[in-house]
């Protein structure tokens, strides 16, 4: 799938080498994730699937995503919920092969912020404001924050978010780790592509089955582990990285001797 062939309108996609910079384009109404986006990122994640690479999301002009388009989340009924419009994709987010990361500025609320709880990392500015209000719509945070929120920060601080709606600063993020960074709104992207350049340094398989592996569930340990690393142990990867670090080390040490001798 070429994602460049792609036209877009609640997104910005953008294709670069080994990975893909999602923005969150309805500025109007601060980037509210509605039936459009949710397609779009389908559309995304096929592309990923097909061809994996590292997915970086942030969103236009200062929001990552307000929440859900209450407009649209308004008219929805039983029959829409029971379809997991939002969940679904968001799913489909959490499982891409390769690390998702969740740029976050300004609001990320509702939707948005669950579709921030899917991504591998999350990083964000000094104005984050990050949770789940939906009880005060009469609703419940039913795309991943109900059961991802309590394994991220804890069953105190996430009932504290979606029972009694407390929406988290940047700081107060950064203090239970549902953001791992904060930096300037300017730098925001800069230090998403250096958390991604990291990734790509590793190797792509080694962290695809890693990410595979971390998420798997507690009874599929240690068999799933041992089976992952019999993958590994025959990649050619894992030989020419382990001989490249036995030469380094061999260069460093003759380098070493040489100097203890005066040459």
């Amino acid at each position: 799938m070429d994602l460049a062939a792609e036209k877009f309108a609640a997104l910005s996609v953008e294709e670069q080498g080994d990975r893909v910079v999602v923005l969150l384009n309805r500025p109007e109404v601060r980037n509210a994730i509605d039936q459009q986006m949710v397609d779009e990122l389908h559309i995304v994640c096929a592309a990923l699937e097909q061809n994996p690479r590292i997915l970086i999301i942030a969103g236009v002009d200062g929001v990552f995503a307000s929440g859900a388009d209450i407009g649209q989340l308004r008219e929805r009924r039983r029959d829409d919920a029971l379809q997991g419009i939002n969940s679904t994709v968001f799913a489909r987010i959490a499982k891409l092969p390769l690390p998702v990361i969740a740029a976050v500025d300004g609001y990320c609320l509702g939707g948005g912020a669950e579709l921030a709880y899917a991504a591998d990392f999350r990083i964000g500015t000094p104005d984050v404001k990050i949770g789940n209000p939906e009880t005060g719509l009469g609703i419940l945070a039913a795309a991943g924050a109900s059961w991802r929120l309590k394994e991220l920060v804890g069953e105190p601080v996430a009932k504290q978010i979606l029972l009694a709606g407390k929406i988290l600063n940047a700081e107060e993020a950064l203090a239970v780790n549902l953001i791992t960074g904060i930096h300037a709104a300017g730098d925001l992207l800069g230090a998403a592509h250096s958390l991604a350049d990291r990734i790509a340094r590793q190797d792509p398989l080694a962290v695809r089955i890693t990410k595979s592996v971390f998420h798997a569930p507690a009874e599929a340990h240690p068999l799933i582990d041992q089976l992952a690393q019999g993958i590994l142990f025959e990649s050619q990867a894992k030989f020419d990285r382990m001989q490249a670090f036995l030469d380094r080390n061999a260069e460093r040490k003759a380098s070493s001797s040489d100097t203890a001798d005066g040459k």
